[in-house]
């Protein structure tokens, strides 16, 4: 990538967090061997959202804010999202209407279907799409408080009131809705604009440790420590994840080495893919291959597939719909472009251009007639020799 927006350590921790979200996930299609996994799906969703939060704000926070660079911004973000899930939603319809399959996480019913088309389902990991879609769809009023703070200050505090509200009230998850993962979004969105502010820190390989052991506790604490909560849903999670995005961000020494290692970027570059796929991919294998071989050979088996099933979904759908859907747009604002553009200034335009090479055409017909004077005997004196030039051959006077 060479991208100046482009933060190696962000691809690799989000495919962290997708890898995280598969584990919590085998338990539903291996039963058996999911009783020995630890689960930490929504510490990974929560990692998820603020990851969006940041980047958001760390790509689009500086830029003007127009109708155009909103339009732009929205289609990207729908391009980048709906295409690929619509595939995923329609591969679990279908698999959910074989009941001799039972999918194990099914979308039944008509109502259910057009639920999910519409971004209003919660079937499976499909619940955490709405709030996604509708963060982009608040953004551009956290975009002019990023670009206006001080004009857009009442604002800005509204929304610290919101988040603290959101943090007294409790508000439920995972839930579909945009309040109640807010402040994960917001925290990381805060993060993205901090960035550019944090040039001049260099971080040490001590920040590097310190942000990787933040990140094992963030996944862990709620299974090892008893004395915390077993909610993972609130403002403490949200701030910690906030946190530990930011300083992966910077980069540090040893965080570095390990969260932009190549493995993990490419699953950071096929996560969404993954993320949406690998149950009903685990699933087909299981399905496939159940009593034929070990189950824990099969666990390995049908990740390895939802890797490669993930890699070829990216490649043939989720990049090639984001591309075609952004390049139509980009045509379709050329051509509004170009009908909005009134047909008598086009006219004034070409007179004015006629007028102007008319111009320049008389000037130069005027140098060269001043270089073509031609000097009288009588200027010179008689009897002298004289050279006359009059643009094809040289006489003697």
């Amino acid at each position: 990538m060479s991208r100046p927006d482009y933060i190696p350590s962000l691809d690799g921790l989000r495919g962290l967090a997708a890898l995280l979200v598969v584990q919590a996930h085998i338990g539903l299609v291996f039963p058996n061997t999911g009783l020995h996994f630890i689960t930490m799906g929504s510490e990974a969703v929560g990692l998820f959202f603020a990851l969006s939060g940041f980047l958001m704000a760390h790509l689009y926070g500086s830029r003007p804010v127009t109708k155009e660079t909103v339009l732009d911004f929205l289609v990207s973000r729908f391009a980048r999202i709906y295409p690929v899930y619509l595939a995923a939603v329609l591969l679990v319809a279908a698999l959910s209407g074989m009941q001799s399959l039972n999918f194990v996480q099914p979308i039944i019913g008509g109502t259910e279907f057009l639920r999910h088309v519409f971004l209003m389902g919660s079937s499976g990991v499909f619940w955490s799409i709405p709030p996604e879609i509708q963060f982009y769809l608040f953004f551009p009023i956290l975009w002019l408080c990023l670009t206006r703070p001080q004009r857009y200050s009442g604002v800005i505090a509204g929304l610290a009131v919101l988040v603290v509200v959101d943090g007294l009230l409790e508000l439920p998850g995972p839930g579909i809705l945009l309040v109640s993962k807010l402040p994960y979004f917001l925290f990381g969105a805060l993060a993205g604009a901090m960035h550019s502010c944090w040039d001049r820190w260099r971080p040490s390989a001590s920040t590097g440790a310190f942000t990787l052991f933040l990140l094992a506790v963030f996944f862990t604490y709620r299974h090892v420590l008893p004395g915390f909560s077993h909610e993972f849903w609130g403002l403490q999670s949200a701030l910690a994840a906030a946190v530990i995005v930011a300083l992966a961000a910077r980069q540090p020494p040893i965080a570095a080495h390990v969260l932009a290692a190549a493995p993990m970027r490419y699953l950071g570059a096929i996560s969404f893919s993954l993320y949406l796929f690998h149950v009903p991919i685990t699933f087909l294998v299981r399905r496939a291959f159940d009593g034929l071989i070990p189950e824990p050979v099969l666990v390995l088996v049908a990740l390895g597939v939802a890797a490669a099933g993930a890699w070829f979904i990216h490649e043939t759908i989720e990049v090639p719909s984001r591309r075609l859907f952004v390049a139509w747009w980009r045509h379709h604002r050329r051509r509004a472009a170009s009908r909005e553009t009134p047909a008598d200034t086009i006219e004034q335009a070409i007179l004015d251009l006629q007028e102007t090479e008319k111009r320049l055409l008389d000037g130069a017909n005027a140098a060269t007639m001043d270089k073509q004077q031609i000097p009288t005997t009588s200027e010179l004196g008689a009897g002298r020799t004289v050279i006359q030039d009059n643009g094809d051959e040289k006489l003697r006077a």
